[in-house]
């Protein structure tokens, strides 16, 4: 008869729940850290940088601080060249 067991779910579907569920959580951390207060124990700021066309991540986590730098310009590079020894 099989009524009181439970079908068995494929590994696609609990991956796409987990996938799912990982989504929901990342955008309520992200939902909270931004609209917190900047002395709060959780804080998200983001800064846009006009000069070089990028973004400013702080991210803050009691006494934790990551700061993420973000631009659409390349990096610039030096043309100056090394003098060589003879």
């Amino acid at each position: 008869m099989g009524l009181a067991l439970r079908p068995l779910v494929p590994f696609r579907a609990r991956l796409v729940r987990l996938i799912a569920a990982t989504l929901i959580v990342f955008t309520a951390l992200v939902g909270v850290g931004i609209t917190a207060p900047a002395d709060g124990p959780f804080t998200i700021s983001i800064r846009p940088v006009y000069v070089k066309l990028g973004v400013d991540v702080d991210i803050t986590l009691w006494t934790l601080h990551w700061h993420f730098v973000w631009s659409a310009l390349p990096a610039p590079t030096s043309t100056k060249t090394e003098p060589r020894a003879i």
